[in-house]
């Protein structure tokens, strides 16, 4: 799969499954609906996830038909300047940004999607899932983009763990389209592609739903998941598993090798990094590695994990604006 392989996070999170607690200030979640598609869930999502900002963000989600693709995707859109794109990591979603877009809105229109496959997007039965399926996604989307927007001119783009490699793709394809890049702890960029083969593809799949495992996954993403991760947290984190054919569609994806080894050529544009000096789904010859194709583009952040955006979202935004 990508540089962050499902064995290694799962690993992480079966780690720190053994560690107690989160905030206790946090109410139980209540259930979503059963049986729910996309669209109910994020609607279910703006009324009811524990977190306000999580709420918010999906109220911002509009559902867009895109050209050649078949259904309504999701995209939150908020804000007003110049339009900046924000790509999340695997098995999640436009969630993920829910701290960061609160203190970028005021500068910015944000584009976050779900990406294909992932989230709360549709998944055709049986379709094939894997990075080149990604990327025409996200170009069909631009087009709506600028037939929609009353603006012309280059995106910002940020992309997230492995939302980084695919923001790396899609500015190398369409250079012409993006003025500078933010990669926060990309994922990726690095090693060769692994693809699952079938039945361990599934099995690994199945192994991620479990509670238990999806909890310790969510905690190794923090620098201190103790005072860090809660109800709140767990719920977004898990949410988008109940859209239907999650399960099929991350096997598939898995089975096509994910993005890994997708860093070189770096993209034309300026590009800068930050992650965290407590990252502990990068692994250190991931971030070795990382270094040698980024050099001093990049900037450690202390008391920070896996997720800048979530463990430093005034840092991130302090970056991005300020460059």
């Amino acid at each position: 799969m990508s540089e962050v392989t499902d064995q290694q996070a799962t690993a992480a999170a079966a780690r720190d499954d053994r560690l107690p607690g989160g905030p206790a200030s946090d109410p139980a979640p209540a259930a979503p609906p059963p049986d729910a598609d996309g669209p109910a869930l994020v609607a279910w999502a703006a009324q009811q996830l524990i977190d306000p900002l999580g709420r918010d963000l999906a109220a911002a989600v509009q559902w867009w038909e895109l050209p050649s693709l078949e259904g309504r995707w999701p995209v939150a859109l908020l804000g007003e300047g110049p339009p900046l794109l924000l790509l999340h990591g695997f098995d999640s979603s436009f969630l993920e940004f829910r701290r960061l877009a609160p203190l970028l809105c005021g500068h910015h229109t944000l584009v976050i999607p779900d990406l294909r496959g992932f989230g709360f997007s549709p998944r055709i039965a049986g379709a094939p899932q894997g990075p080149e399926l990604v990327l025409s996604h996200l170009e069909a989307l631009l087009l709506e983009l600028e037939e929609r927007s009353e603006t012309r001119g280059p995106l910002g783009l940020i992309g997230a763990s492995m939302g980084g490699s695919v923001a790396v793709c899609l500015a190398r394809r369409q250079p012409e389209r993006f003025s500078r890049l933010l990669l926060l702890a990309p994922a990726g960029l690095t090693g060769r592609p692994m693809p699952l083969p079938p039945l361990l593809d599934g099995l690994g799949v199945r192994f991620l739903a479990l509670p238990g495992v999806r909890r310790g996954l969510c905690r190794s993403a923090f620098a201190d998941p103790a005072a860090d991760v809660g109800p709140a947290e767990l719920e977004i984190a898990s949410l988008h598993l109940a859209t239907p054919g999650w399960a099929p569609a991350l096997a598939r994806f898995a089975r096509s090798g994910g993005f890994a080894g997708c860093g070189e050529p770096l993209p034309p544009q300026s590009l800068a990094v930050l992650w965290g000096a407590d990252d502990r789904i990068l692994r250190p010859p991931q971030k070795r590695a990382a270094q040698r194709l980024l050099g001093d583009r990049i900037t450690e952040l202390e008391r920070c994990g896996h997720l800048p955006h979530i463990d430093r979202p005034e840092a991130v935004a302090a970056c991005w604006l300020q460059s």
